[in-house]
């Protein structure tokens, strides 16, 4: 609880993954991925309900093993490639009877996220008062100095303005979402049906923390960060 409010905290994992076969449950540092998830958001002071979302009874079990609760079973319909990352966040809010003020979306491909991370987006996100905060980090590339090609593939700017930066100190700061942490109060959420919004809230977190696995590559580098840190 933070200020009055309740917190509910979402962890969506489901059993299928295109990139990395069984991610959630594959080792990462000496635990499943989905561990250090867990493990950091049981020690936020703010959340007073942590929640697993997922239709793989493998996944469930490990969670409730670390101390996660798995209320319900995710339909099969909701745990597919092509569903909307919102929809299992949304259906878990309708699942469970207790009402909550906030939603914290938490996702286990962010396992070097820390419960500073966690706790700072929900204070920034009410210290604010915005209805909704996604965690972001300054991106590695600019889209000053993109490109996209042409039916010739010559090199097109995507970004006109781009041509006029000849070094990169004079680039704008531009931000990318990293995955780690969504913030929104309940009822905004069930109303706009997303975290990205006119109204929504950037926290800054560092890019040293903010690798979302999405294949083998960032799986390894997040093994040996993680490794580093114990």
């Amino acid at each position: 609880m933070i200020e009055g409010r309740r917190v509910l905290g979402v962890i969506p994992a489901r059993g299928g993954s295109k990139g990395i076969a069984r991610k959630n449950l594959k080792p990462l540092a000496g635990q499943p991925l989905i561990a250090w998830t867990i493990e950091e958001a049981s020690r936020s002071q703010y959340l007073d309900r942590l929640i697993l979302s997922s239709e793989d009874p493998e996944i469930i079990k490990e969670a409730k093993k670390r101390g996660c609760e798995a209320p319900f079973v995710r339909p099969a319909e909701l745990a597919a490639d092509e569903t909307p990352g919102i929809e299992p966040v949304l259906h878990a809010i309708n699942a469970i009877e207790e009402r909550f003020d906030y939603i914290v979306l938490l996702q286990p491909t962010s396992p070097l996220r820390t419960t500073e991370d966690i706790d700072g987006c929900i204070e920034y996100c009410l210290r604010m008062g915005a209805p909704v905060c996604v965690s972001v980090c300054e991106s590695r590339e600019s889209p000053y100095w993109m490109h996209t090609l042409d039916q010739h593939h010559r090199l097109r700017p995507l970004l006109p303005a781009g041509q006029s930066y000849q070094r990169r100190q004079d680039l704008p700061l531009v931000y990318v979402e990293n995955g780690a942490v969504y913030v929104a109060q309940t009822d905004y959420l069930l109303k706009t049906r997303g975290f990205m919004t006119s109204d929504t809230l950037a926290y800054i977190m560092p890019r040293d923390r903010s690798i979302d696995i999405d294949n083998e590559i960032d799986f390894f580098i997040c093994t040996l960060l993680k490794r580093r840190a114990l």
